[in-house]
C-alpha cells in the first residue's frame, strides 16, 4: 500500500497551516526578538511602531494573563523576555497588524536598549563555570576505576560532533481562532499537540478544554517541531484572547533558521581499554552537551545519549556522563536520533582510533564486541535478540566485504588523485520513550451507518507514512477494504492527553490502540451476527467484507452487518487504549527495562574522494536492517534512504556556524547545505533481516524512524579511510562535519 498522502502532495492538495481558508478579520503576527546574545534589557520604545496605521496591538510579557512560561521539562524559558535576553532570536515581544507588512515595518522601528553581558558559546567553557540546564548525569556497569591495569591497550581522545538544522519544508507556524464562551481553536505545525494545549492553557490562565488543537499534518518536523512549535502557537492563542480576533503567524525561512534550537553539538572526551584479543574491557566518556540559553528538551535527549552510548557493542565496565551545558545560544532541540546519534558517533571514533594505533583493521574490533542474546547494556536491560551479529554477518556475506575490501584497494593502488574509503556502521537502538509514563496512546474509531469507518488517534503526520499505517491496521482486523477508513485530523478534543509524535513509537502506539478498539469492534459485531445466525461466536468470522459461518459464505456483507448492528442499537463506536508492556526505568538508579524492543541493522558505506578538491562523492550504502516483519515495505524502505542521506548530511556538509557574539553564520540556504540529489548516494541498497519480528511492534512491524540515521555515520569513516589511503600521515582530529574543506586539510597533513 502507497502513503495514503501521496496523490494529495503530488497535486499540492495537501493542507498545511498556510492553506488553511483564513476568516474574515485575520490578523497577523510577527515577532520583536533579541538582536543580542546576553543583556540586560535597560528600556525598549514602542511608541513608533504602535503609531503605524494597522498596527493592532504589541504584546508583551505584561499582557500575559498566566504565566509567562513555555518550559516543558524544566521552567526556564519564558514566552517573552522580561529583565534579561539570553540568545540572539530570543522574543522579546509579539506584534498583531492588520498585514504582515505592516508588522513588519512596525518592527524595524521599535527602539531598544540594551546593556551587554558575558556570551558564552562554547559548552566547555560553560562546563568550565559550572553553568549546566539540569544536574550531570551518569550510567555505570561493572566498574572503571581498576580495569585499565588489565588491558593490553588503552586510547583516549576528544571528539567533536556538529550540529544539524531541521530545514523542515514547512517553517513553524500556527492559526488561533476565538470561539465562543472564551474557547480557541489552535491550528498548529505540532509533534506535540497536547503540550501546545497544557501550556497554552497555563499561559493563558484556562483550563486545558478551553483549547482545541488541531493539526491535519506537518510539512516535515524530524523533532523541531516537537517543543519548539509551542511558542509560535502560544502567542498567536494570547493575541486571539486578548483581542478576540483570528491570528496567523508563519516564521519565513530565516527567521525560522535563526530563531530556533538545533541538533546538540557535543564535544567528547573518551577512554576505551581492550584486551590483547580486541575485547573492549572497559570505556569511559564526558559529553559536553551544547543546550543552549533553556532546557527545552535537553534533559531528556542526554538520557538517550547515556542510552546508546555504547551502540552495538557489550561492554562489561562503563562509566558515561553527560554534562548538559547553559550557552548563549536558541535552544537545542530534538532530532532525529534524539542524542544517540552523538553517542554512537564517540564510541565509533573510538574504536577508529583504537584500531589505527593498535594496527588492526577497524571491523576486527566491531565484530567482535557485538552485543548478543543476554549481554546487559549499560542501563541494565538484557539483550533479548541476536541481530546485531546477524545483521552484520548478513552484510558480510551478502555484500561480499572482503571482495569489496580488495576492490578498493585494487582501485586506490590503481588511481593516484582518486582515493575509495569503506566503513561498517552497526546499528543498535531502543524502542520507547525513555520517559516509561509516555508509552501510552489511544485510538476513537467510529463505524458509520453506511459502514465507513473514521479514526482518530493522538499521531501526527509528518511525512512518515503513519497515518497509512493505521489505516492499515484497521483494514487488516476489521477485514474491510482500506477505501473505507478516514483518518481523520489530529484533535485534542477527539483525542485527549496524547505523548508526541516522536522516539520512532508513533506508530506502535497509536497503532496498538488502534487496534484495541478494532478487535473491540470485531468482537461486538460478530457476536451480533452469531445471534442473528444462531451459532457459536466461535464460527463466525469477516472476511474480506463478507460473514463467513466456518468456511462458508454468507449473503450478508460488510454493510448489511452494520446496518442490522446499528439497528440493534449496538455501539459502533469504540476507544482504545494502549500503554507499553514490561518497560520501567528507576532514575535514582539509573537502570530498568527502558525499552519495548531494539532494532539492529549494519551498514556498509563506500565513497570517492578527490584528492586536488578535497570533494566526494558517496558511491554506496549497503544497509542490512531489522524491520521486524514489516507490514509496509515500500514505506519502510523509503524511511531507510530518507534518513540515511540525512545522517550523511549529518557528519559531511551541514555545518552549523555561529559566531562568538552568537550569531548565526549558516543563516541562509547559501551558507548552510543539506545533501540534494546530485550528492545522495548513487545506491542505497536495502536487505530486510530475517526475524520474526517483536510481540510489541505493532504486527511485529519494527519502528523504522530513527534507527537508520545512525547508518550515515559511516560516511564520516569511510572518507577518513579515504583521506588515510592518499595520505598515510593523516591522523583524524575526529571532528565532524567532514566538509570539504576538512577534507582538503587532511588530505596535505603533515
Amino acid at each position: 500500500m502507497k502513503n495514503r498522502d501521496s496523490k494529495n502532495h503530488l497535486q499540492g492538495k495537501s493542507i498545511y497551516i498556510d492553506d488553511i481558508p483564513e476568516i474574515s478579520g485575520t490578523l497577523y503576527g510577527l515577532v520583536y526578538d533579541s538582536p543580542i546574545a546576553h543583556a540586560k534589557i535597560i528600556n525598549i520604545d514602542y511608541s513608533k511602531a504602535e503609531e503605524l496605521d494597522d498596527i493592532v496591538r504589541i504584546l508583551t510579557y505584561k499582557d500575559v494573563p498566566g504565566e509567562n512560561q513555555i518550559g516543558a521539562i524544566i521552567q526556564d524559558e519564558p514566552l517573552f523576555a522580561e529583565g534579561e535576553v539570553h540568545f540572539i532570536g530570543q522574543p522579546i515581544a509579539f506584534i498583531v497588524a492588520k498585514s504582515e507588512l505592516a508588522a513588519r515595518k512596525a518592527k524595524k522601528l521599535i527602539e531598544a536598549n540594551f546593556e551587554e553581558k558575558t556570551i558564552v558559546t562554547d559548552p566547555r567553557e560553560a562546563h568550565k563555570n559550572k553553568s549546566y540546564i539540569a544536574p550531570p548525569r551518569t550510567f555505570k556497569i561493572g566498574e572503571t576505576k581498576n580495569i585499565w591495569e588489565t588491558c593490553e591497550h588503552i586510547i583516549s581522545g576528544r571528539v567533536k560532533s556538529g550540529g544539524q538544522e531541521h530545514l523542515y519544508l514547512e517553517t513553524q507556524g500556527a492559526y488561533a481562532v476565538p470561539a465562543e464562551d472564551g474557547n480557541i481553536k489552535l491550528y498548529s505545525s505540532t509533534q506535540g499537540p497536547t503540550a501546545v494545549q497544557k501550556i497554552a492553557a497555563s499561559v493563558l490562565n484556562v483550563k486545558m478544554n478551553k483549547i482545541e488543537v488541531d493539526v491535519t499534518r506537518l510539512g516535515g518536523a524530524f523533532g523541531g517541531k516537537e517543543d519548539q512549535a509551542t511558542p509560535w502557537a502560544i502567542m498567536v492563542s494570547l493575541a486571539a484572547q486578548i483581542l478576540n480576533s483570528p491570528v496567523k503567524f508563519a516564521l519565513n525561512r530565516h527567521d525560522d533558521m535563526r530563531m530556533t534550537g538545533k541538533r546538540h553539538p557535543y564535544d567528547s572526551d573518551f577512554k576505551m581499554g581492550l584486551s590483547k584479543d580486541l575485547k573492549i574491557l572497559a570505556y569511559e566518556a564526558d559529553y559536553y552537551q551544547n543546550a543552549g540559553a533553556s532546557a527545552d528538551l535537553s534533559p531528556a535527549i542526554t538520557e538517550r545519549t547515556l542510552f546508546h552510548s555504547t551502540n552495538s557493542y557489550f561492554v562489561p565496565n562503563t562509566r558515561t556522563t553527560v554534562y548538559s551545558c547553559k550557552t548563549n545560544l536558541p535552544p537545542n532541540t530534538a532530532f532525529r536520533g534524539f542524542g544517540a546519534p552523538q553517542g554512537m558517533f564517540l564510541i565509533e571514533a573510538a574504536i577508529h582510533k583504537a584500531a589505527e594505533e593498535i594496527g588492526v583493521r577497524v571491523e576486527e574490533i566491531q565484530k567482535q564486541n557485538l552485543i548478543t542474546i543476554n549481554d546487559e547494556f549499560p542501563y541494565g536491560q538484557l539483550a533479548e535478540e541476536d541481530g546485531a551479529v546477524k545483521s552484520w554477518e548478513t552484510a558480510e556475506k551478502d555484500f561480499k566485504l572482503k571482495e569489496l575490501f580488495s576492490e578498493v584497494e585494487s582501485y586506490n593502488s590503481e588511481n593516484k588523485y582518486l582515493k575509495k574509503g569503506v566503513a561498517v556502521t552497526p546499528v543498535t537502538f531502543g524502542i520507547s520513550f525513555t520517559n516509561t509514563a509516555m508509552n501510552h496512546a489511544r485510538a476513537l474509531v467510529h463505524i458509520y451507518q453506511d459502514g465507513s469507518i473514521g479514526i482518530s488517534t493522538g499521531a501526527i503526520e509528518m511525512g512518515q507514512s503513519v497515518n497509512t499505517k493505521i489505516m492499515q491496521v484497521a483494514a487488516h482486523f476489521l477485514s474491510v477494504s482500506t477505501s473505507r477508513i478516514k483518518i481523520e485530523t489530529t484533535n485534542t478534543t477527539r483525542v485527549a492527553n496524547t505523548s508526541p509524535t516522536a522516539a520512532s513509537s508513533g506508530a506502535d502506539l497509536n497503532g496498538q490502540a488502534t487496534q484495541v478498539a478494532c478487535i473491540a469492534l470485531y468482537k461486538r459485531l460478530t457476536g451480533f451476527a452469531a445471534k442473528h445466525f444462531n451459532v457459536e461466536v466461535e464460527k463466525i468470522s469477516i472476511k474480506d467484507e463478507f460473514i463467513y459461518i466456518e468456511d462458508k459464505k454468507t449473503d450478508w456483507n460488510w454493510e448489511t452487518l452494520v446496518e442490522q448492528t446499528f439497528l440493534a442499537r449496538i455501539a459502533l463506536t469504540e476507544n482504545g487504549h494502549y500503554t507499553t508492556p514490561k518497560i520501567t526505568f528507576d532514575k535514582t538508579k539509573e537502570k530498568g527495562h527502558p525499552f519495548a524492543y531494539h532494532v539492529f541493522g549494519s551498514a556498509i558505506t563506500t565513497c570517492t574522494v578527490d584528492c586536488i578538491r578535497g570533494t566526494y562523492e558517496i558511491d554506496s550504502v549497503k544497509v542490512v536492517h531489522d524491520f521486524g516483519v514489516s507490514m509496509n515495505k515500500l514505506i519502510d524502505n523509503g524511511q531507510i534512504e530518507g534518513a540515511v542521506v540525512q545522517g550523511i548530511g549529518w557528519v559531511t556538509m551541514e555545518e552549523i556556524a555561529y559566531d562568538e557574539k552568537g550569531r548565526l553564520l549558516s543563516n541562509a540556504l547559501s551558507t548552510y547545505k543539506i545533501p540534494d540529489i546530485l550528492f545522495a548516494p548513487k545506491s542505497i541498497d536495502i536487505i530486510h533481516l530475517k526475524t520474526d519480528g517483536h510481540k510489541f511492534a505493532i504486527m511485529k512491524s519494527k519502528a523504522v524512524g530513527e534507527p537508520p540515521f545512525n547508518y550515515g555515520i559511516g560516511a564520516y569513516f569511510a572518507i577518513q579511510n579515504a583521506i588515510k589511503a592518499y595520505n598515510s600521515n593523516f591522523k583524524s582530529d575526529y571532528n565532524s562535519p567532514a566538509t570539504p574543506e576538512r577534507v582538503l586539510m587532511g588530505l596535505y597533513q603533515k
